[in-house]
Parts: C-alpha cells; structure tokens; sequence
C-alpha cells in the first residue's frame, strides 16, 4: 500500500510547493516549473518526434556501455574470485584508478574517440565498470565455504561447484552490482551528452538551461528516473525468478 501511495503522494507535493508558490511568488515561479508545464512541454516533444528520438538515442548508449562493463565486471570477477594469483594482480591497479572521478577522464575520451558514439560508450562503460567489479568480486568470495566442501564432498566437480553453488549463492549480490552499475550509467550519460551530443536526454537537458527552460530540464530529469526505474524492476523481477520468489529491494 505504501510502495502504490509513494509516487502519488510525490506528485501531489510537486504540484502543492509548484502551484503554492506561483500564488504567492516565494520565488521566481519560471524556477519552479508545474507538472503542467512540464507536461505541456512533453506533449510538445512528444508531438514533433524529438522526444522519441531523444530516450532512443540516450537508451542505446546506456544500455551498449552498460553491457559492455557489465559483461567485463562479471568475467574479471569470476576470475578474480576464483584464482588468487589474478586478484593479488588485479586489485591494486583497480584501487588506483577506482578513486579517480569519472568526469576527469571524459575530455580525454573525447580527444582519445572523438565525439561520436564510442566516446560516450566508452566513458558509461569505464565508470560503471568499477561499482560492478567490486560487488561482483564481493558477492563471490563471500560463498560460505561450508556450502563448497559440502558439495565437494558429494562428488561436485570445479564446474559444478561453480555452476550449482557459487553463481546461486553469489546471485542477490551480482544482481545488486547490476542494479548499481545501471543507476551509474543513467547518472553519467547526462555528463556525456552535455559534450559533443546533438540528441539523448543528456542534450534535451542541455537546451533546456541554455534557453531557460526549467520545464524542459525537469522532463528529462524525470525521463531518466522512469528508465532507470524501469531497468530495476525487470533487474529485481529476474533476480525473484531466480531465486523462487525471493529477491533483495
């Protein structure tokens, strides 16, 4: 009942502080655009096909470096959660670069891909890339060792004990690490399209404060929160499916 209440109850706010403050002019009311405004740009958008093409564009480029970092997070966990040697080597140079903010790497992506597309796939993949490695990595080696040796002991191979045992134990925590790496990738891509960029969300936004738009800017803020809110839940809905109804929220 609350989780249904919550998004309304979110709206009827904005709407109360908005609508509230165009009365009494607290502030500049052009500051703090109304969810009609904002609806009335959206139907504008919506209409000349800009819009779509924007979430097209934006969700292309999410979903390339987010797969991308995702598939690479997964295999270099596994590898180093199941062979010492390669974490003992992996782990110090991802705690040297893991620190630095992604946004001091994005001019040299540019200057290193140009401003096309592998620029800005690349930058979503290089900073979702750590999140991802380090729950993966952590999701892993926390497998209760209790479980192996007692797989062990029936006659599990390495396969089967990484098959049937450590991937099921370690699922909820992949599926975390997933969920994050997503949110990241939706955080950035904003960052990525606000260079070099003449579509996505990232860009819409970008119009917006050049030509003082605050309505604009709030709709593609809220666009993006719908996408990433939309990706959590199929992630969440897989994870319940895995696990047999189960999943972590």
């Amino acid at each position: 009942m609350i989780r249904t209440l919550a998004l309304p109850a979110a709206l009827l706010g904005w709407a109360t502080v908005t609508y509230g403050n165009r009365a009494l002019e607290v502030m500049n009311p052009a500051l703090l655009p109304t969810p009609g405004e904002v609806a009335a740009v959206t139907v504008a958008l919506a209409r000349d096909g800009s819009l779509a093409r924007d979430v097209l564009v934006s969700s292309g480029r999410i979903v390339a470096g987010f797969g991308l970092a995702a598939v690479a997070a997964l295999a270099l966990g596994l590898a180093v959660a199941l062979y010492a040697p390669a974490r003992l080597a992996v782990e110090p140079l991802v705690e040297f670069l893991r620190p630095i903010p992604p946004l001091a790497f994005l001019p040299m992506f540019l200057v290193w891909f140009g401003l096309g597309e592998t620029s800005k796939v690349a930058f979503i993949a290089y900073t979702t890339f750590f999140p991802m490695f380090v729950a993966v990595t952590a999701s892993l080696l926390r497998v209760d060792v209790m479980l192996l040796r007692a797989a062990a002991s029936l006659g599990a191979t390495r396969r089967d004990l990484l098959r049937r045992v450590v991937l099921p134990a370690a699922l909820p925590g992949i599926v975390v690490a997933l969920r994050l790496g997503f949110g990241l990738a939706i955080f950035v891509i904003v960052g990525a399209e606000f260079m070099g960029a003449d579509a996505g969300l990232g860009n819409l936004i970008m119009e917006g404060r050049v030509f003082f738009n605050p309505a604009q800017i709030v709709m593609g803020a809220l666009l993006l929160g719908v996408l990433g809110s939309l990706v959590n839940g199929l992630l969440v809905a897989l994870e319940r499916r895995a696990l047999g109804g189960r999943a972590l929220r």
